[in-house]
């Protein structure tokens, strides 16, 4: 057992608690005790465990606070605790495990402001602490994070502005030419909770909802690669920045329940992966733009309780929309009774026809078979030109027939 170097008991029926005799085991490299029902404190079991990279105890019913015995851990990689109970604040201690990529403390009770060294763990990749208790401000530390593409501090009772250098992190902004390891993350987008693994590598994402956070959003526009952002559920104001519609990659945008006004900015139709959009409960005006992948958007709860906002798919018609549409039906009706008046001249046309060859043929047809008469007839010299056409098409008709 102490040469032992991946211990992995998870998804068991596992209770009780985690076991001193782990702490023997001083070649360890990863120790997985995830998806079980272990209870208890986080045991002192740290010292003398230079390999260890991963740490993964989430979704069990572990209490107490987080040892800072951890943060003699100077391999760790991941640290995974979610989904447990543990309480406190983050041990400063940690900010000794300086090659740090996957930082998850997310749904405990976890307490305090977010600590300005997280910004020294210049390898994160992700850092996840949703759903605990922290306060305070976003420390601006955190845009230092050039390789961060997942960050998630949503549901806790954080405040004060959005960083303004949040635009800045760029490895939301990097493709990834190769495939890499980052575990199994728990991420929420287009309105549901997903499970990552084998592609958690391309998840670009920013969750800062249900917080107490105010100000106007910062520029977000080098951001180019980034899919999630969801800053719902704030007390965020002003307008609507023009250049998130830069924001080509983005497939979810959550901004409901805020105070944001303003318009919808036009450049947004430009935004063509976008395909979950919640401007809900806010004080937007004017008129929801109709292209691209508006056109998707019939939903009208999307755009529920913006009291200025008009236009499909909600209910309110702009100004100027009535006006088109009578326009529109005037002149219809002017097309619909010049046709229906050429119609009706037609059907007279035809009508008429019919009784005039009859009267003509039967006035002209004794010229043509009685030789003396067709005589007598053209010498009067008020003999209509017309007659004389006439005369002549029926001799040519009755040649025609005789023959």
């Amino acid at each position: 057992m102490p040469w032992l170097t991946n211990f992995d008991v998870s998804w068991n029926s596992l209770n009780g608690t985690i076991p001193l005799s782990i702490g023997k085991i001083t070649g360890l490299a990863s120790l997985v005790l995830s998806n079980n029902h272990l209870s208890g404190e986080i045991p002192l079991i740290w010292n003398d465990k230079p390999d260890l990279y991963i740490v993964d105890m989430e979704n069990n019913s572990l209490s107490g606070e987080i040892p800072s015995s951890m943060g003699t851990l100077n391999s760790l990689m991941f640290l995974i605790l979610s989904g447990n109970k543990l309480s406190g604040e983050i041990p400063s201690s940690l900010q000794n495990c300086k090659d740090m990529d996957s930082f998850d403390l997310g749904d405990n009770r976890l307490s305090g402001n977010l600590p300005s060294w997280i910004g020294e763990m210049q390898s994160l990749l992700i850092l996840r602490l949703r759903s605990n208790l922290f306060d305070g401000n976003i420390p601006s530390q955190v845009c230092s994070l050039s390789h961060l593409h997942i960050l998630d501090l949503a549901h806790n009772n954080l405040s004060g502005s959005v960083p303004s250098c949040l635009g800045n992190l760029s490895g939301m902004a990097t493709e990834i030419s190769s495939e890499r390891y980052e575990g199994q993350l728990s991420v929420v987008m287009k309105g549901r909770e997903l499970i990552y693994q084998n592609t958690l590598y391309l998840v670009n994402s920013i969750d800062l909802s249900d917080n107490n956070i105010s100000g106007k959003l910062p520029e977000l526009r080098n951001l180019s690669r980034l899919g999630t952002l969801n800053l719902s559920i704030n007390h965020l104001t002003g307008n609507i920045p023009e250049d998130v519609g830069s924001l080509s990659q983005l497939e979810t945008l959550d901004l409901s329940r805020n105070q944001l006004s303003g318009l919808i900015p036009p450049s947004m139709v430009s935004m063509t992966s976008l395909n979950h959009l919640n401007l809900s409960y806010n004080r937007l005006s004017g008129k929801i733009p109709t292209s691209n992948q508006f056109q998707t958007f019939n939903d009208p709860s999307i755009y529920r309780n913006n009291l200025a906002l008009c236009g499909e798919p909600l209910a309110m018609k702009c100004p100027g929309d009535d006006e088109a549409t009578t326009d529109s039906s005037g002149v219809d009706n002017e097309d619909h009774d010049d046709e229906h008046e050429d119609a009706f001249e037609m059907k007279w046309f035809y009508m008429s026809m019919g009784p005039g060859f009859v009267v003509g043929f039967w006035e002209f047809w004794p010229l043509i078979i009685n030789k003396s008469w067709r005589r007598a007839y053209f010498r009067y010299p008020s003999t209509s030109f017309l007659a004389k056409i006439t005369v002549s098409m029926c001799q040519w008709f009755a040649s025609c027939t005789s023959s």
